[in-house]
């Protein structure tokens, strides 16, 4: 395949990438997923991740229909990569698409549940030192010997069940081997430690070199031994040499020149020819060490190949799993027939990734499994109290759908649904713009209209028009959604100007309680079903009395209370205070 196939690979990112991989090794990092290489190779991580994406999961990406879609799935990447064990598990996280088929759903939700039990099956002592092993294999930049040495790492503490089962099938001692070839082998050269006869001979070589560079001090310490005549000079110089430099004797004597015109060019000439001789005593056991170690390397193929692998696969595998427990998520069901989706229980994964107190809540579109309320109507008008967690409800529904189309646990105690085609949704955008009214429309119709099922979430459409136009695109919106079989949920505040409503459509309702002693609003984020719920400003107005210092500054707000009723505002502070 050619470079220029790839999404995103343009004439300047081609050329990079030839430059600095060649064609083959950048086509070979594309199709692996390696962000690593493509990053090494001069991309910027994101560009690279965008290119993988693309060329992994193109097909599924059709899901996320709008940018709002879109930025959910990002912020389920970004949450479920905080918990990855190594930066190539946390790249790998980052490619992580949408999946275009069932069965592969299925198969990573299986590889996930499997790696989530066997995380929970090892012990706390034996988890810090599983971490360890992997931080040790980032801290040397990845690649086979790091593979290796982990996987020969996670063997040491037993780990050969569930998800670590590909490590139980290797060969240990042929492993062990080969850790140490691949350690011998640096760049192409055999390392210090690896024979004792070549580090000798580098040894020797380097202080020759150091004797050659200093050649006059060679000449004082021999003649200082008592040394006058040549063949007593001579005799020094390969003692001299030899405890300096731990060469042997004979070595030494077949390098000192025997027509030297004094003691400056006896020596010089004897080091320089000394020095050449261990050089070449070197290039040849290290070539013969190079091959053994080659070698050993080669007869280990097969399981060094099958430790990178698995370790790439348990190191992913694994920071799925400590995601799906740190937000203890569940495997969704896949059902078929007309489109639904349902939860029971189900949290917004941002709020819990910002320890806040989260009511869990059930909600269901079109057929479900769940006891009612509610019933199995295709599409719900949502309504109810301002800052009420409406948009949150919108959000964690769409949470639930793309993760489950991901292949991965959701947010949810139960949750079941069909596959759906596309996801459209779309945030409240408080603007009357007419290019933004334009460029909603365009992005949310084009889904409904086409052949699939497609999920509506769609939070206060009134805001980017006036309120009477907004009333009747919205009624238009839900009778579409009606029309073409899909389901959707439409935040809003204009339920009464919606009626009559589709008989496959209800209206929900949020409900504010008041506030607490601390004024803050006190909200059941359960929607109560075919409820109108009723916006609070009484509420809000109450707290902003309460809260105001100036007397000027109180004073207007009293004006507002007034406005949406004074008695129920005085009740509201009156009961904040007695509680």
């Amino acid at each position: 395949m050619r470079l220029e196939d790839y999404w995103g690979v343009g004439p300047k990112t081609r050329e990079l990438l030839v430059d600095e991989l060649g064609v083959e090794r950048a086509v070979d990092a594309i199709e692996s997923a390696d962000v690593r290489t493509l990053a090494e190779a001069g991309l910027s991580r994101g560009r690279a991740t965008r290119i993988l994406r693309r060329a992994g999961g193109g097909e599924g990406m059709g899901i996320l229909a709008t940018g709002d879609t879109r930025s959910v799935y990002k912020q389920c990447i970004e949450l479920a990569r905080r918990h990855a064990v190594t930066q190539d598990a946390a790249d790998s996280i980052r490619v992580l698409t949408p999946l275009a088929h069932r069965e592969a759903m299925v198969d990573r939700l299986d590889d996930v549940t499997t790696a989530r039990e066997s995380w929970a099956a090892v012990d706390a002592g034996d988890r810090e030192a599983l971490l360890e092993a992997f931080a040790d294999y980032d801290e040397a930049g990845g690649g086979e010997l790091a593979a290796v040495e982990t996987a020969l790492s996670l063997l040491e503490l037993d780990l050969t069940e569930g998800t670590f089962a590909p490590l139980g099938d290797l060969d240990r001692e042929g492993l062990a081997d080969a850790a140490d070839a691949l350690g011998a082998l640096e760049g192409g050269r055999v390392a210090p430690g690896a024979d004792e006869r070549l580090d000798r001979l580098r040894d020797a070589r380097a202080a020759v070199e150091t004797m050659d560079a200093n050649a006059v001090d060679v000449i004082e310490a021999v003649r200082d031994s008592g040394a006058r005549s040549p063949d007593e000079f001579r005799s020094a110089f390969v003692d001299h040499v030899r405890g300096e430099a731990e060469v042997d004797a004979e070595r030494i004597r077949d390098a000192v020149p025997e027509d030297a015109r004094d003691a400056t060019d006896f020596v010089g000439s004897a080091l320089r020819a000394l020095t050449q001789e261990l050089a070449t005593a070197v290039d040849e056991r290290e070539r013969e060490v190079r091959v053994d170690l080659q070698h050993a390397i080669s007869d280990a193929r097969e399981d060094i190949d099958r430790a990178v692998s698995a370790v790439d696969d348990i190191a992913l595998d694994l920071s799925l799993a400590r995601f799906a427990a740190a937000y203890d998520l569940t495997r969704p069901e896949f059902v078929e027939g007309e489109a639904t989706v349902a939860v029971e229980g189900a949290r917004n994964l941002d709020l819990l990734a910002g320890d806040a107190d989260v009511q869990p809540v059930r909600y269901a579109l079109g057929e479900h499994g769940l006891t009612p309320p509610p019933d199995d109507e295709r599409v719900a008008v949502l309504t109810g109290a301002n800052s009420g967690g409406k948009t949150t409800l919108l959000e964690t529904v769409c949470q639930v759908v793309v993760l489950a189309h991901m292949g991965l646990p959701v947010p949810a105690e139960s949750a079941e649904l069909t596959l759906f085609d596309d996801v459209v949704f779309h945030r409240r955008h408080a603007s009357f713009n007419a290019g933004v009214l334009e460029s909603t429309l365009k992005s949310v119709v084009p889904p409904l209209t086409g052949e699939g099922r497609t999920l509506m979430l769609v939070d206060e459409f009134e805001a980017i028009t006036e309120p009477g136009s907004a009333a009747d695109l919205l009624h238009g919106l839900v009778t579409l959604t009606v029309d073409r079989d899909a389901v959707g949920a439409f935040v809003t505040h204009l339920a009464d100007d919606l009626e009559p409503l589709p008989e496959e459509a209800r209206v929900d309702g949020i409900f504010a309680e008041g506030l607490t002693p601390d004024l803050e609003l006190e909200v059941d984020y359960q929607p109560r079903f075919d409820q109108l719920g009723r916006s609070t400003p009484e509420f809000i107005v109450s707290r902003l009395v309460a809260d105001a210092d100036d007397r000027v500054e109180r004073a207007g707000f009293e004006t507002l209370a007034a406005a949406v009723g004074e008695e129920t505002v005085q009740k509201t502070l009156a009961d904040a205070e007695w509680a």
